[in-house]
């Protein structure tokens, strides 16, 4: 877990809403194991970056959209029975600030978009799409830049996607 420079937003901005790139006053990364613990992890990290860059007050709604967004990368991007190999492409969530904007983004290995699905009101998933409608500003995805270039089995670069959730800030007073 860690900061992540410049280098990674270039990517992540592709398919945003226009953001103006020498407003980003933050931005921090981490890699999350392709497990289902990894939503607890996201959380904490998703607390502790929000509490460094003064908007815990945000930390409510910007988690609930995270714990979506990771879960559903980890629930539809990750093959069933994933290699054990340290190259695998990670799950990874990223945070940015902008003056008046955060936007997380959830990278994944999957090329498939991501669908809004109607759930039964007595389904227990299904609406993690909706939820992150609800409480974010907007979303959308794009087709990831490439994920990684050592160790993929067809000897090529991997791909993936990256699916996003903007919150719109207060201007600060």
């Amino acid at each position: 877990m860690g900061t992540n420079g410049s280098t990674m937003l270039e990517p992540l901005r592709q398919g945003l809403p226009p953001i103006d790139p020498s407003a980003v006053s933050g931005s921090a990364t981490c890699a999350l194991p392709a497990r289902y613990e990894a939503v607890g992890g996201a959380r904490q990290f998703t607390r502790s970056t929000l509490t460094g860059w003064g908007l815990s007050e945000r930390f409510d709604d910007v988690a609930l959209v995270v714990s979506e967004l990771v879960t559903n990368a980890l629930r539809h991007a990750l093959p069933a029975d994933p290699p054990r190999e340290p190259q695998d492409p990670p799950v990874r969530l990223h945070l940015m600030r902008w003056t008046s904007r955060l936007v997380c983004a959830v990278r994944d290995p999957s090329q498939a978009s991501p669908v809004a699905s109607e759930a039964a009101d007595s389904a227990e998933s299904g609406r993690g799409l909706f939820l992150v409608e609800s409480f974010s500003d907007c979303w959308g995805w794009h087709p990831s830049p490439v994920l990684g270039t050592e160790g993929s089995p067809h000897g090529g670069k991997l791909r993936g996607k990256v699916v996003w959730a903007l919150f719109r800030l207060s201007e600060p007073a």
